[in-house]
C-alpha cells in the first residue's frame, strides 16, 4: 500500500469513521476496583499522596463499593489495614479480621459484586514483608501454609475470588490444593504472576502501611530489567493452578503485557498501580495535563496491549467517562 493509492486519512475524517474502524474498545466490563477497609468506626481517611482515594472502615466501604456498582463496574479487589500487626501476620488469617468483615459486608449488601480478594501478608507483618522472617530472610515454604490459611479465611467469609499478590514460589498450588481440600472447587485464583520490584508502589505502601521495616522486596519480586522470566512465572502460575494471571504494574511494562498475550490464552489482568494513578493525579492538579484524555489513553492502552481485565484506583471515573462516550 502505497500513496496515493491508499490514504489512511479516509478513514480518520469524522468521530463516527473512527469509531466504526476503531481496533480496541475499553470497556466498564474491563475494569476492577481496588478498595482499602481499615480498622474502625466512622473512618475515612486520605490517602495523601492518591487523592481520591481513602482508607475505610467497614461501615462506610459499603457505600464506596456502592459506588463502583452503580457504574456497573463488575468487580472490587479487597485490601485490608488491621489495627494491630505482629511478626506472622495473624490478623491476614482471623476469620474476624479486616478482610473478613468487609467481604461479609459487602456480600450482604451487593450479592452479585465479585468480590476479590487480596491474599499477602504484608500489610499484616510489623515487619513490613510478605511472608514469615527467619534470620532476616523471608522464608518461602513456611509462608505458603500462612498464605492458603489466608485464602481460605477469606472464602469462608464468602470471597468470589482470592488473588494472591505474595511472589512466594507455589504459593498458587499450596492456595489450590487447600480451597480444594475444603470444597471450595470453584473459587477462581487470579495470580499476581509477573509482579515486579517496582518503584511505583510507593503511595500504595503509605495507604496500606506496608513498607517494609527493614531491605527490600528485590528477593522474591521480579528483577524490572527482566522478561522472559515473567514467561516462566506465568507457566508455573497457570500449570499450579491458576485461572487468571496478572502483570503488576502496567505502564512500565505493557511490553511484558504483550509478551505474556502472545505467549498464553489465559485470562490476563494488568495492575494499574498506585504509583502510576498519584502521577496522572499530581500532573493533573497542576494543569500539566488533560486527566480524562491521559486516563483513558493509558486503560486503551493497556487493553491494546492484551490486557482482558485492568485493576486501577482510575475506575470510578473511568466508568462514568466510558458512560459518556470518552
Amino acid at each position: 500500500m502505497k500513496f496515493p493509492e491508499y490514504r489512511p486519512r479516509r478513514v480518520r475524517r469524522n468521530e463516527n469513521l473512527r469509531r466504526m474502524v476503531r481496533e480496541n474498545a475499553l470497556s466498564v466490563n474491563d475494569l476492577v476496583y481496588p478498595v482499602f477497609a481499615a480498622a474502625g468506626e466512622g473512618l475515612k481517611r486520605p490517602v495523601e499522596s492518591m487523592p481520591g482515594v481513602y482508607n475505610l472502615s467497614v461501615d462506610l466501604l459499603a457505600d464506596e463499593v456502592g459506588r463502583a456498582v452503580e457504574c456497573r463496574i463488575p468487580a472490587v479487589l479487597v485490601f485490608g489495614i488491621p489495627e494491630t500487626k505482629d511478626a506472622v501476620g495473624s490478623g491476614a488469617y482471623d476469620d474476624e479480621g479486616i478482610v473478613q468483615q468487609a467481604v461479609r459486608e459487602i456480600k450482604g449488601k451487593f450479592p452479585e459484586l465479585l468480590v476479590i480478594t487480596d491474599v499477602c501478608l504484608c500489610e499484616y507483618t510489623d515487619h513490613g514483608h510478605c511472608g514469615v522472617i527467619e534470620d532476616g530472610c523471608v522464608q518461602n515454604d513456611p509462608t505458603l501454609e500462612l498464605l492458603a490459611k489466608t485464602a481460605l479465611s477469606h472464602v469462608r467469609a464468602g470471597a468470589d475470588m482470592v488473588a494472591p499478590s505474595d511472589m512466594m514460589d507455589g504459593r498458587v498450588a499450596a492456595i489450590r490444593a487447600a480451597l480444594d481440600r475444603e470444597g471450595y472447587r470453584d473459587i477462581p485464583i487470579m495470580a499476581y504472576s509477573a509482579k515486579y520490584a517496582s518503584a511505583f508502589y510507593g503511595p500504595f505502601r503509605e495507604a496500606a502501611g506496608s513498607a517494609p521495616r527493614f531491605g527490600d522486596r528485590r528477593a522474591y519480586q521480579m528483577d524490572p530489567s527482566n522478561a522472559l522470566e515473567a514467561v516462566r512465572e506465568v507457566a508455573m502460575d497457570i500449570q499450579e493452578g491458576a485461572d487468571i494471571v496478572m502483570v503488576k504494574p502496567a505502564l512500565a511494562y505493557m511490553d511484558i503485557i504483550r509478551l505474556i498475550r502472545e505467549n498464553f490464552d489465559h485470562p490476563l489482568a494488568a495492575y494499574n498501580v498506585s504509583g502510576e494513578y498519584a502521577m496522572v493525579k499530581a500532573a493533573a492538579q497542576k494543569g500539566w495535563i488533560e486527566e480524562r484524555r491521559v486516563v483513558m489513553e493509558a486503560l486503551t492502552g493497556m487493553k491494546r496491549a492484551g490486557a482482558d481485565i485492568i485493576i486501577t484506583y482510575h475506575a470510578l471515573d473511568a466508568a462514568r467517562w466510558i458512560g459518556e462516550g470518552y
